[in-house]
């Protein structure tokens, strides 16, 4: 059984200071472990297990919090900021723009659905649904994840 008192060892600290730098927990776990004769797919399991870890997770949690409260955008400012924006170039007579302002006011509140189709082995599709509030990170980590499970 587990102490909840002991602290993080040294490389659960790295590996959590790397996945905070990085945000790739397969290389913050080669950052902080020697992983160069591990198979991907352990690598990528035990780096799951790591960021599963209370502890470890509590600790990246902690980490991010100052830059986090830094950069912290309300959905309310986001949407303040957009309907400015279209009310702008409404007053301008630019009717692109503030569509696109509408648009994008939209996507944030989450009332669009952005759909990427990608084919298989099969050439049949494999469709994922991402909410436009998704990191760019994300999608292409599930690009290149499908991608890799294609070849």
């Amino acid at each position: 059984m587990e102490n909840n008192d002991r602290p993080l060892t040294r490389k659960q600290e790295a590996f959590a200071l790397a996945f905070v730098e990085h945000r790739d927990a397969t290389a913050a776990y080669r950052a902080a472990y020697e992983a160069e004769n591990m198979a991907p797919a352990t690598i990528w399991r035990e780096a799951s297990l790591l960021l599963a870890h209370p502890k470890v997770a509590a600790r990246i949690k902690e980490l991010r919090a100052p830059v986090a409260a830094k950069v912290q955008l309300t959905l309310e400012q986001h949407l303040s900021d957009l309907q400015r924006l279209r009310d702008a170039a409404l007053a301008g007579q630019k009717y692109s723009a503030a569509v696109q302002a509408e648009i994008a006011r939209g996507k944030a509140s989450g009332l669009y659905i952005e759909r990427i189709e990608q084919t298989g082995k099969d050439r049949g599709p494999q469709e994922l649904s991402l909410t436009h509030a998704a990191s760019a990170s994300l999608c292409q980590a599930l690009k290149e994840r499908l991608h890799r499970r294609d070849m």
